[in-house]
């Protein structure tokens, strides 16, 4: 354990606290490059970030992408990515990718599966057969799919929840991460080859401070190599976030990466690493964009993202300081000449998106992503210039 605790330790670096929040400058050394933080992860659930290539993702600026371990296995499974090279090499992707362990898609699934201690039982919702995902087969695929970055398998509950609900919960996550370790471990034993992964602990609690405090705890007496912070995208409402990070970031090694699980808004993005969070993930800026709504920013001039006299605002406050969204659907855009954007989409105009969306036209839904990925990839070189500027 201390070999692999001193490897790790070589493999994060935390380059700068800021004098005005509790942001942070990461880099993380993983086998396929290094991901300098806070990042945001593009999703590419089933292999793929929907409608876009992996050349053109790499082209946007992206470091590091997340899939997810649950719908890998059951399609094209995880034996098959293994044999074609491991998932960097099946779809084309040279850089570091993150895997989610099944736990919220188990979740999803509330109507057709049951939640036992040896883990999530449940039927496959096109053919009907039935699997049961435990902490030690999610580990199992997500080494076989080769992946730099694992999650922990977790037990999700939605909001709301009674307490003891969510205790419950909770406690099981705290279980499952045991054997989760204890399974990484194992497997590097059986076949004498070391499980590269770097393998995140999820904190889980909803919104009760004291079970927030207790998984906190346990999670970080596991020693895991990084920490997550989920349950706050399964319902919850936006304003709980600050006061759950205000709970757990002070229990989180300084030396060890932090995550928030699948949140979240621009706003919400810039709160949370002035909380100190240094990962992201969210589907908003492809699932919107396949619906016409564009991420813009407020002025084509590079300005600091929060002015002296907006460091205090909470997100709600933020919302539509630096950034816009429009809908692109809308009929006022019918004659809008103006670029879609100043940065990669700038030679279409607004007008020509419109009409491809108008017309159905399968190119409207790659333009409208590719703007989106670009605005929060950017948004968060813009992030790290700011804190590295004394600015955040």
């Amino acid at each position: 354990m201390f070999l692999c605790f001193y490897v790790f330790m070589l493999m994060f670096k935390l380059l700068k606290t800021s004098n005005k929040s509790k942001a942070r400058l990461t880099r993380l050394t993983t086998p396929h490059g290094l991901v300098d933080g806070p990042f945001f992860m593009p999703i590419a659930t089933k292999g793929a970030v929907k409608n876009l290539t992996a050349d053109e993702l790499k082209g946007l600026g992206a470091q590091i992408v997340l899939a997810n371990a649950y719908h890998l296995f059951l399609a094209p499974g995880s034996k098959l990515i293994k044999k074609a090279g491991g998932l960097h090499q099946y779809m084309n992707w040279p850089g570091p990718i993150l895997t989610d362990s099944g736990g919220f898609q188990v979740f999803s699934l509330s109507k057709i599966r049951k939640i036992s201690e040896k883990g999530a039982e449940f039927s496959e919702p096109s053919s009907g057969r039935k699997y049961l995902l435990t902490p030690e087969l999610s580990v199992q695929i997500q080494k076989d799919l080769g992946v730099d970055l694992a999650m922990a398998f977790d037990d999700v509950i939605g909001y709301p929840a009674s307490k003891e609900k969510v205790k419950l919960a909770m406690e099981r996550t705290s279980r499952w991460a045991k054997r989760c370790l204890a399974a990484r471990e194992q497997g590097n034993k059986r076949t004498k080859e070391q499980n590269k992964s770097i393998l995140f602990g999820i904190i889980q609690g909803g919104v009760y401070k004291d079970l927030r405090l207790k998984s906190a705890k346990d999670l970080t007496a596991l020693k895991f190599d990084g920490y997550a912070v989920g349950g706050v995208a399964v319902g919850e409402p936006r304003e709980k976030m600050k006061p759950i990070l205000d709970w757990v970031v002070p229990l989180l090694p300084e030396n060890k990466p932090r995550y928030l699980m699948g949140l979240g808004r621009p706003e919400e993005i810039v709160a949370a690493v002035k909380e100190g969070i240094d990962m992201f993930d969210c589907v908003i800026p492809t699932r919107e964009a396949r619906h016409g709504r564009l991420y813009l920013w407020s002025s084509g001039k590079r300005q600091p993202l929060l002015p002296s006299s907006e460091q205090r605002l909470r997100p709600n406050q933020l919302k539509g300081k630096f950034y816009q969204t429009i809908n692109i659907t809308n009929s006022r855009y019918k004659t809008d000449l103006s670029p879609i954007n100043q940065t990669n989409l700038k030679q279409y105009s607004k007008a020509y998106l419109h009409h491809l969306f108008a017309t159905n036209e399968p190119l409207s839904m790659r333009l409208a992503t590719l703007n989106n990925l670009k605005f929060y990839l950017d948004l968060m070189v813009r992030i790290r210039e700011d804190i590295k500027a004394g600015l955040l």
